[in-house]
């Protein structure tokens, strides 16, 4: 598959430090015969004020940007309104109004070019009041997703001035000085979800494993800083005994973001521009140039740069040559995924030992993304076809990373799951067929 994609936005450009895992498991749509009400209070949580502590599939982010309808179908949107069933209250969202529903822009499926996807940036109705600096939305809110935040980040408080998601909550007075942590500790709140940490292990391997942003926002945090501000952080949401669910760190090799843009897929395309078979690709590692392997994974963004096979002052084509070979930053090769997944499942074992010493709900996004991955031919939930395929497996939005609707609907329903194992509660489960996947064009 080669993807085709015109000049990147703002949003694009800052795709890379907003990863976020993706997560697509079997649903089943709600039995409301089996709802029984007056169980209600042998629930060992009280969900009447539910607030989602996370960065971008939190805050709604899709398609490559933060923009209205992607927000409206938010997993913790989803959740909140099944917890209204079971005494729930409202939920405050800082959605864009419909003036500036496209947000910070974002991209869309303009064709199918020979089963290629063509796409296009969306730049009307844009909810800037400045360059880099959205439209402000102050008031009381329960989702406090925030694009680009990393666990290691969230108790620094210049981030609030460099994150334009985040400066967008804030009044001006508190920009620069008030910490992410800061800001949506001491809220009242009964009952929480909290998924930060993705963007830790996560943004760096979108980077291909090349730390370069002198914002921090490619580092592979440490255990010890994850630990530490894991740690701090829950002990802070938890400071009245109050419940919650939190969820595991992703394997990246699980995402269309790395597994779309195959070695075969390049060496096909680099083979029918060449008009000759071209056998070899030669990467760039931190032990030197080799050439690449099926194990190594290139990013989703590295088809739409069209560099393979292009020409420098020399005239040697890019990537085909040892002396010319792939950038680091575009591959995440065999010992670089070895390293991020290392880290995440470090990562996922301090989550689960402080889940367990706070008796919270752990929703394993790990566990499920790898069992869906062992299944590459797909499943049917009520009816739906869900699999890890770029565009046509209905989990994943156009920016290989973050969730659909339908894939919003699905991590809803593991979360919900998990709440009421834990607490004996009954959340009724979310109909998936309610909603959409990718828009076709």
């Amino acid at each position: 598959m080669v993807i085709i994609m015109k000049k990147s936005t703002t949003a694009i450009g800052f795709l890379l430090s907003l990863f976020a895992p993706i997560l697509f498991v079997s649903s089943c749509a709600p039995n409301f015969e089996d709802f029984d009400k007056g169980s209600l209070g042998q629930s060992q949580a009280d969900f009447s004020k539910y607030i989602a502590v996370g960065n971008s599939l939190t805050a709604g982010f899709a398609d490559g940007g933060l923009y209205l309808d992607g927000q409206k179908y938010a997993y913790p949107n989803l959740i909140a309104e099944q917890m209204k069933l079971v005494g729930g209250g409202d939920f405050n969202v800082p959605f864009f109004d419909e003036e500036h529903a496209n947000g910070s822009g974002y991209v869309r499926l303009k064709a199918l070019v020979n089963s290629n996807p063509v796409m296009e940036n969306v730049t009307d109705k844009l909810a800037y009041r400045a360059e880099g600096k959205l439209i402000k939305y102050i008031g009381e809110i329960q989702n406090f997703g925030v694009p680009g935040m990393r666990l290691d980040h969230s108790g620094v408080g210049a981030v609030s001035a460099a994150n334009m998601y985040f400066e967008r909550l804030l009044p001006d007075s508190e920009v620069g000085t008030k910490s992410y942590m800061d800001f949506v500790s001491n809220r009242n709140h009964t009952f929480f979800s909290f998924w930060l940490g993705n963007n830790d292990a996560l943004g760096y391997a979108t980077n291909g494993a090349v730390n370069d942003n002198p914002s921090g926002t490619t580092v592979l945090t440490s255990t010890v800083v994850f630990s530490t501000m894991y740690t701090n952080f829950i002990n802070k949401l938890t400071e009245n005994q109050q419940k919650g669910v939190v969820m595991t760190i992703p394997d990246v090799t699980t995402v269309p973001y790395f597994t779309t843009v195959s070695r075969a897929a390049l060496l096909a395309a680099a083979s029918a521009a060449a008009g000759t078979a071209i056998s070899d690709l030669y990467i760039a590692t931190k032990t030197g140039t080799r050439v690449a392997t099926d194990k190594d994974l290139f990013v989703l963004t590295f088809a739409s740069a069209g560099l393979l096979g292009s020409t420098d002052g020399s005239n040697i084509p890019y990537g085909l040559y040892p002396s010319r070979p792939i950038e680091d930053k575009y591959v995440l090769d065999e010992t670089e995924t070895t390293e991020v997944q290392t880290r995440a499942n470090e990562f996922n074992t301090i989550i689960k030992q402080v889940a367990a010493d706070k008796k919270l709900a752990v929703a394993d996004v790990y566990s499920y993304l790898n069992t869906i991955k062992n299944s590459p031919d797909g499943f049917y939930v009520n009816g739906i076809k869900i699999s890890p395929a770029f565009i046509t497996g209905n989990a994943f939005s156009l920016d290989g990373i973050h969730l659909t609707p339908i894939g919003n609907a699905l991590i809803a329903n593991l979360i919900i799951d998990a709440i009421n194992s834990t607490y004996n509660s009954r959340i009724p489960r979310v109909d998936i067929t309610k909603y959409r996947a990718v828009i076709m064009p």
